[in-house]
């Protein structure tokens, strides 16, 4: 229970820190991806030394949306959903950094903020499993955050 706190007091002032920063709001949240990927460039390999190869896009998706997730957000994601073209939207209902915040329609505007980390998070997993993508999220109403993954191919 402590480690889930200072996992969020950690993303809290990390928000912070960046956002803090002189400079235009475009480049912070660029910053919170960069360092949220890096970090799941990293995490990933720790999460996956003792699973064999997935053996396609779907598998490795799957396993973003149990194992991944739930090591980092103590829960599963709560529906994935495909066109199996490459793109790939993951519906958290109650995505953990948007559940502090007031569930007010006034607070819409800061949500990219608090969802910037995870989106690059997810982006550098799939990149250390070999899938080049794109990471957008969506909240429309609070806490629920969609994840929209479009796979590069070429």
């Amino acid at each position: 229970m402590a480690e889930e706190a200072i996992f969020e007091y950690l993303h809290s002032e990390i928000v912070s820190y960046t956002l803090n920063k002189e400079g235009d709001k475009e480049n912070d949240l660029s910053a919170l991806e960069y360092i949220g990927y890096t970090t799941g460039y990293r995490i990933i390999e720790r999460l996956t030394r003792e699973w064999p190869r997935f053996k396609d896009e779907l598998d490795t998706m799957k396993f973003i949306c149990t194992d991944f997730w739930s090591s980092i957000y103590r829960k599963q994601i709560d529906n994935l959903r495909t066109n199996h073209q490459g793109v790939y939207v993951l519906q958290d209902n109650a995505f953990r950094f948007l559940t502090r915040l007031s569930a007010g329609s006034q607070y819409l505007e800061h949500a990219p903020k608090f969802v910037a980390f995870t989106c690059g998070l997810v982006r550098g997993s799939l990149a250390n499993l070999g899938i080049t993508s794109v990471v957008t999220a969506e909240v429309q109403t609070m806490p629920s955050c969609k994840f929209h993954i479009q796979v590069n191919r070429g």
